[in-house]
């Protein structure tokens, strides 16, 4: 059985936690105990319905004040497929936490309430799934109860989110938009009957069919290792293999590959899944991989396919979101996390900004403040093996890392 990993995104208030936790209850995802619990609990509040929200809002502040705080990862399943949702924050100072949260998800959940049409965080939450070139994405209009289950309405938001688009759709990405009402269940578990005039699928139904695995196995082969396997014991006296995750594309016994950075070549002798060997390893799938001729690799190194070969870059162009109250400066030196590759790195130079608003490109930057995006340039002290993101985004994606605090200050991806 697959996992769909999904992030919502939404402005305060557009019913991101209801939507979530109403999924999770027509699915029959919750525990009796559970379930109670929340009925009490809705009580106290002093509602007269169940508040499906607070089946994801897990922390005391954010059930006191009715807001998602941090990323909440969500687990449900169908008999079809299992799903794991991020559900991230909606306000402005938690814009990091989304595009955490949604830096691995193949489809994203846009909620719009149709009281109030696009808000500036759509724009935000938007321009962050073409930024990590999410393919699906679904728009629901969210709230629709509030407005009478209006056609109107939801025709309205529906144009203003195309007007929003303005031609800059990627061309790999496809948007659905589907009206929904979160609190009564209207089009996410079942065809609404006070909307029968949509004849799109129900939310469920679109998740369901949502196929996502074709394109993965067809990108460039990358393996990085991450661990080097040498038992040296009786029964495995000269075994020596490659411990680490498929990033992208398919790896197969008999493959030709390059080492990286040793240039060295070499053929695929074995392939084992746990204790069992195997014909091949997909993205995404852990493996160990035995090469027939002794050569030099190690952690944080790569394998790749002879025909896929991979960039080694010491100076890279990337867009950044900056997740630090302390403003990104041109000069500044940090860790930069690549995969399994950590090196030094340096900010050489900042070149825009994005006005999230309109998506224009402001030139000039002096800094890329919290929660900003922007353009930058970047030296490092080693090669790392990056594709561009927009050509395969499992390989292309980097983190920044201060080097006194440790902390993870930005996000990156290789343009």
């Amino acid at each position: 059985m697959d996992i769909l990993r999904i992030a919502t995104a939404g402005s305060v208030d557009d019913g991101k936690s209801t939507l979530i936790g109403r999924l999770m209850y027509e699915t029959n995802s919750v525990t009796q105990d559970k379930l109670e619990a929340i009925e009490r609990a809705s009580r106290r509040l002093g509602l007269e319905h169940v508040d499906l929200s607070l089946l994801t809002d897990g922390l005391i502040a954010e059930r006191e004040q009715g807001i998602t705080i941090d990323v909440a990862h969500i687990y449900f399943s169908t008999p079809n497929r299992k799903y794991i949702i991020a559900d991230t924050p909606g306000h402005f100072e938690y814009t990091r936490n989304m595009i955490t949260g949604a830096s691995t998800a193949q489809v994203a959940i846009i909620l719009i309430d149709a009281r109030n049409g696009i808000v500036e965080q759509t724009y935000r939450h938007y321009y962050i799934t073409q930024l990590l070139r999410i393919p699906h994405v679904a728009v629901c209009i969210n709230k629709m109860d509030l407005v009478n289950y209006s056609e109107n309405q939801f025709n309205s938001i529906r144009q203003e989110f195309r007007d929003l688009l303005g031609g800059r759709e990627l061309p790999e990405q496809e948007i659905t938009f589907i009206p929904v009402s979160s609190l009564y269940g209207e089009n996410i578990s079942k065809s609404s009957v006070e909307m029968s005039w949509y004849n799109g699928p129900f939310l469920l139904e679109y998740l369901e069919n949502i196929e996502w695995h074709a394109g993965e196995n067809h990108l460039p082969s990358r393996f990085p290792v991450q661990y080097v396997i040498r038992p040296k014991s009786e029964a495995f006296p000269d075994f020596r293999g490659f411990a680490g995750k498929v990033a992208s594309g398919v790896f197969k016994a008999g493959d030709r590959v390059v080492a990286y950075p040793s240039m060295q070549e070499s053929e695929i002798d074995h392939i084992y899944a746990y204790e069992n060997p195997v014909d091949l390893a997909e993205a995404g799938q852990s493996a160990v991989i035995t090469l027939k001729d002794e050569i030099d690799l190690s952690r944080g190194d790569m394998l790749v396919r002879k025909e896929t070969p991979v960039a080694a870059v010491k100076d890279l162009e990337a867009r950044i979101c900056w997740l630090d109250s302390a403003p990104l400066r041109a000069g500044r030196n940090y860790l930069l996390q690549h995969g399994q590759n950590r090196v030094k790195a340096k900010v050489t130079q900042l070149s825009h900004i994005v006005d999230i608003q309109n998506y224009n490109i402001i030139e000039g930057a002096e800094e890329i403040g919290l929660n900003q995006i922007g353009g930058i340039s970047i030296k490092t002290a080693k090669p790392i093996f990056a594709d561009q993101f927009r050509e395969n985004k499992h390989n292309g994606a980097f983190i920044l890392i201060d080097e006194g605090s440790n902390n993870t200050v930005g996000v990156g991806v290789v343009v």
